[in-house]
Formats: C-alpha cells, sequence, structure tokens
C-alpha cells in the first residue's frame, strides 16, 4: 500500500510540474505581477515565481510561470515572441528531474 501511495504522489507532482514554464531574460523592470499579466493572455495562470537576491534587492532575472493546464502551457510555448517592457523572454517548458537510473519522473517504473 505504501509502494501505491508513493507512486500515486509522484504522478501527481509530475502532472503539476508539465505545466510550468521556466523563463529567463526577465527585465530588471518587471515582477511577478507583469509576467502574470502577459501570460494570463494564453490561459489561467496559476502562479508566477520570481526569485530575488538577497543581496541586491533585485530579481535574478529568471522565474516560473505555473498554468492550470497543459493546453495553456502550451499555447504559451507555441508564441514565438514575449516581449516585457521591450525586452525579448526566453520560455521554455520545465524538463523533469532526473532521478536514480536515469529514469526521469515522467517515465513509469515497471515492476
Amino acid at each position: 500500500m505504501a509502494a501505491s501511495a508513493a507512486r500515486g504522489a509522484v504522478a501527481l507532482r509530475t502532472r503539476i510540474g508539465r505545466r510550468v514554464a521556466f523563463v529567463r531574460k526577465i527585465p530588471w523592470t518587471a515582477a511577478s505581477s507583469e509576467l502574470r499579466e502577459h501570460f494570463a493572455q494564453f490561459g489561467h495562470v496559476r502562479k508566477c515565481t520570481v526569485p530575488f537576491d538577497k543581496e541586491t534587492g533585485f530579481h535574478r532575472g529568471m522565474g516560473w510561470v505555473h498554468f492550470s493546464s497543459e493546453e495553456d502551457l502550451q499555447n504559451a510555448l507555441q508564441q514565438e515572441k514575449h516581449i516585457i517592457d521591450g525586452v525579448k523572454l526566453h520560455i521554455q517548458a520545465r524538463r523533469p528531474k532526473v532521478l536514480q537510473g536515469g529514469q526521469t519522473s515522467d517515465e513509469e517504473k515497471d515492476i
């Protein structure tokens, strides 16, 4: 039963993880609210995360956009140019983490 619960937890994390876009080259003038506003045109945005550097007080120029559905994420990825404050953003789907033995979180374990 514990193995079944663990597989369910991994499956849940996998499904949630697939709907995340990694965004680079965010201009220093933009915050998570601008990121949310921009990506809302492609679907429902659940969460935007833009980490800040404690020493400088500025964000690090990258972040994550969590979409409600895979379709919303794909809509955003299909757009060629994402521009905020005159700066072209670089966006890609978040890649699955690699687990032990080279297995990714997207792969099912053969039992």
